[in-house]
């Protein structure tokens, strides 16, 4: 049996941290959630010689100041897992801004190695890396790769090797903070030594500066004479304010700068001119003040134009398959016959038909994401998003949101300021989840053959503008006060990976499968057995009337919209339950809308309402998970569904003036 290494990765966000663990890990990676909390957990396996590498991607962080949850996640676990490794990954071309992290985890005492990627960014801005030096000042291995050309993968994985089996002993790095600092470090770590067990746990100096720093989830690690080493640590913080006229924690960030920019000075040599890169070249336009957001308009509309035109043979084939799926299963006659041809392929049939244009639009979200433009898109949308009380990291979220608002919705962790963050969580759902596509296609197909393409992106643009709406709206009401202010490193332009691509796509697209096979179904088979014993109906008739002032009152429609909420995409799965019978999916919209009646502005009113009523129970979850409250899942889902209604009820109502 092969020996077990665990490795953690560490790093700041857009570093390559993802496309390391990546290379490392290949297909042989799962995603779950850190215990107790629903944010993302990647964990893979990597096999090396006699080794088993246990690759764990922490979430990526820029310190371990524990602001927000990724970062306590980050550092709990390093302090607390203690993995035999921690890789950290460091940005050559941005080593100040990188090495604050890796400071931080010297501190601690964990036995690091310093990937250090993007080495051709480096070289391309003319920067002179002395890797032996910056090795030897850190203490710390240093291994030189550019991740995205998988450079330097192997010689990493024989550093891990090596000083897994022989771990090093190297002193923990203590970066000098001042004499008034330094004794007040000492006071406490006196305390934290006499407390039986703690120092075989922790580095007390580490635990004495997190104190100093005011990071609250300490004392819960110390676990016994808190409130003494509370009283000694608040006449340390009044001392040292007393004496050198700023908070602690402001005294140790700028000491720790100070390290880096001395140790920056003996390692890295520029050139006396700097000169412009390709990067910076391309943000003269595409972060334009005035043609910023006229780019992000004309990106979207061409991801949607690609969905529209390259998806229709694909989706026609899976369309010709089900269709004669449907049409074996019928023949088989009774009610078995019935339940596989209406009930499981008219139900989840009518839903795989989409998977063309779905995985298309993950393919396209993650090559923008990839080659580094989505972080832009939250860079442009600052100056509004500013207007409205929130900054551009909200919109990262939105722009998550395109794909499944589940992890969007996770995603919010990253913003410090709870205020903005539960902003952020309440108008998210706004944004076009992937499982709402198939609605929109459907529609679009029958009423709008045309401009399929525009009608959709419209639909997205809706979901963004009430978005934004709504956080000026919230901002300004009950989640009144100050934003925070918005700090993001763009990363510089990449040429995307085929893998890198692949698998993201796959990770996202794989949610929907999933669904399919398992809410779809399910739901499909419910509806399947309500509609045969007479039970159907009447509910939808019960119900229709609401939705009458909005266009589309009929009760097939109202049945749909009601399963909608176990997942969007059982709206096409319940109409294809209903409706079963229609040749293929261009049938299915043609018979809604002949059957029905239903006008082309009662089927956008249709469309608008499903994009912004009742997020999917699995949403409603989440919510309730990130904010611990279920008034705000509650709140979530009634705002949404009134909203809904009243837009497209106006959309229904002052377009037939017309």
């Amino acid at each position: 049996m092969k020996e077990k290494v665990v490795v953690a990765l560490a790093g700041n966000p857009n570093v390559g941290k993802t496309t390391l663990f990546n290379n490392l890990t290949g297909a042989r990676q799962h995603v779950g959630n850190w215990p107790g909390v629903t944010v993302e957990k990647k964990e893979g396996t990597c096999e090396y010689e006699d080794c088993q590498f246990a690759i764990v991607d922490l979430p990526g962080v820029y310190s371990l100041t524990a602001y927000s949850p990724d970062e306590v996640i980050a550092r709990d676990y390093i302090a607390e897992e203690k993995p035999d490794v921690v890789v950290n990954i460091v940005d050559a071309s941005n080593l100040e801004r990188n090495l604050y992290l890796t400071v931080q985890l010297l501190e601690m005492g964990a036995n690091v190695i310093i990937a250090l990627n993007m080495m051709d960014e480096a070289d391309s801005r003319g920067y002179t890396i002395d890797i032996d030096e910056l090795s030897r000042l850190l203490g710390a291995p240093v291994i030189p790769m550019v991740a995205n050309k998988n450079q330097g993968t192997n010689e990493l994985l024989e550093e891990i090797l090596k000083v897994s089996k022989n771990p090093p002993s190297r002193k923990q790095l203590e970066i000098p903070y001042g004499q008034e600092v330094e004794t007040e470090i000492d006071l406490l770590e006196k305390l934290l030594t006499d407390i039986p067990g703690l120092a075989n746990r922790y580095s007390t100096r580490w635990l004495a500066i997190k104190l100093l720093e005011e990071d609250m989830g300490i004392i819960e690690k110390i676990g016994v004479n808190t409130e003494q080493i509370k009283s000694a640590r608040d006449k340390s913080l009044a001392h040292l304010r007393s004496m050198l006229g700023d908070d602690a924690e402001t005294v140790i960030a700028e000491a720790r700068y100070g390290f880096i920019s001395g140790l920056i000075r003996d390692v890295l040599k520029k050139p006396a001119l700097t000169r412009l890169t390709l990067s910076d070249q391309i943000d003269k336009v595409v972060l334009n003040r005035w043609l910023g957001i006229p780019i992000f308009l004309v990106i979207m509309y061409g991801v949607f134009w690609l969905t529209f035109n390259l998806t229709p043979p694909l989706m026609h084939w899976i369309e010709t398959g089900m269709n004669w799926l449907a049409k074996q299963a019928a023949s088989i006659g009774g009610w078995f016959g019935s339940f596989l041809s209406e009930g499981v392929i008219g139900g989840v049939g009518s839903v795989l038909v989409f998977i063309p244009p779905i995985f298309m639009l993950f393919i396209l979200l993650a090559i923008l994401e990839d080659v580094g433009y989505l972080a832009r898109a939250a860079f442009v949308m600052d100056r509004l998003m500013h207007r409205i009380k929130l900054h551009g990291r909200s919109f990262v979220p939105m722009i998550l949101g395109f794909g499944c608002n589940v992890p969007a919705i996770m995603a919010t962790r990253t913003i410090e300021n709870e205020k903005d963050r539960l902003t952020t969580i309440l108008v998210t759902p706004f944004m076009s989840c992937g499982a709402r596509l198939p609605i929109y296609v459907l529609l679009a197909a029958a009423f709008f053959p045309h401009n399929q393409g525009l009608v959709v992106f419209g639909l997205y643009v809706i979901g963004i503008v009430v978005g934004i709406i709504m956080a000026f709206v919230l901002r300004r009401t009950i989640l009144a006060g100050e934003s925070s202010h918005f700090v993001m490193e763009l990363p510089p332009y990449r040429r995307p990976l085929a893998k890198s691509v692949l698998l993201h796509t796959w990770e996202r697209g794989k949610v929907f499968l999933m669904r399919a096979g398992t809410v779809i179904f399910g739901v499909a088979i419910l509806i399947w057995l309500l509609k045969h014993v007479g039970a159907l109906e009447p509910i939808g008739k019960a119900i229709a009337p609401v939705f009458k002032p909005c266009g589309f009152g009929y009760w097939q429609i109202a049945t749909s919209l009601i399963f909608g909420f176990f997942a969007k995409e059982a709206i096409i799965g319940t109409l294809g339950v209903l409706f079963a019978g229609a040749e293929g999916t261009a049938g299915l919209g043609s018979v809604i809308a002949s059957q029905l009646g239903m006008s082309s502005l009662a089927a956008f009113s249709l469309m608008v309402f499903a994009l912004l009523y009742i997020p999917c129970v699995a949403t409603i979850g989440t919510i309730k998970q990130e904010t611990n409250s279920w008034k705000w899942a509650a709140f979530a889902a009634l705002y949404t569904t009134a909203l809904a209604w009243i837009v497209a009820t106006l959309i229904y109502q002052i377009g037939t003036l017309f």
